[in-house]
């Protein structure tokens, strides 16, 4: 994963030195999109990373870079973090030890007891805007990385970590060409390697809401605009 960290960073690397203006050249057009935007906001994210049966839903943070490299094309550096409980069924509690071994988290009278959860992402990927209308700028987006996630239990947890895949994507509402309100939705795709029942996938949705902020393009001045004609 780290050589292919390595080729995204390189190909943002050339994408940005393109950019750049070598010194006595004609002054290029200003581009007609950001070339870097922050987001940052809430996240909710709608799993069953235990493979038990039952949903749950952990709140938490999303935030990335970007690297515009075209109108069409940005290079995305993502992250987030999401918490909340799981339910594991008694019956079942793998990757979990036996209520018979460890009453203490199982309450008398339940089909099941809660996990305190926790799951983080670090990925990278592309977007793909579409940068047509005034107000709304949709997108799409695939990222894949890492996922890392803890469940715990009073004395005892397990962690997992494993392949992370996002496939989704929203829609970012314009206030001005430096702020916007991005709205998303993801697949995100994880798998664990717990010891006690091996390597399995799970299937997630994560929703995503906050801020984004845009550099905003300027023109370059040139020569005439330092030293104007005199009439």
């Amino acid at each position: 994963m780290s050589k292919t960290l390595g080729v995204v960073l390189v190909v943002a690397a050339l994408s940005m030195m393109s950019w750049a203006q070598l010194p006595g050249e004609n002054p290029q057009p200003v581009p007609q999109y950001p070339r870097a935007e922050l987001f940052g906001g809430y996240s909710y994210g709608y799993t069953d990373l235990f493979n038990s049966g039952h949903r749950a839903g952990l709140n938490g943070w999303n935030a990335s870079v970007q690297l515009n490299a075209a109108r069409w094309l940005g290079f995305v550096i993502d992250g987030s973090g999401n918490y909340g409980n799981s339910k594991i069924p008694v019956a079942v509690p793998a990757p979990f030890p036996r209520c018979s071994d460890n009453p203490g988290y199982c309450p008398p009278g339940t089909d099941t007891f809660d996990v305190k959860t926790k799951l983080y992402t670090y990925l990278f990927g592309v977007q793909f805007p579409y940068r047509k209308y005034e107000r709304w700028t949709p997108f799409g987006e695939l990222l894949f990385g890492r996922a890392k996630m803890r469940g715990e239990v009073p004395g005892f947890a397990e962690v997992s970590s494993g392949l992370g895949l996002v496939a989704g994507g929203g829609a970012d509402y314009n206030i001005n060409p430096r702020f916007a309100v991005r709205f998303k939705a993801d697949y995100l795709q994880t798998r664990t390697s717990f010891p006690s029942f091996g390597h399995k996938k799970q299937d997630n949705l994560r929703f995503s809401v906050g801020i984004v902020i845009r550099t905003v393009p300027h023109k370059k001045r040139t020569l005439e605009d330092e030293n104007p004609p005199q009439n």
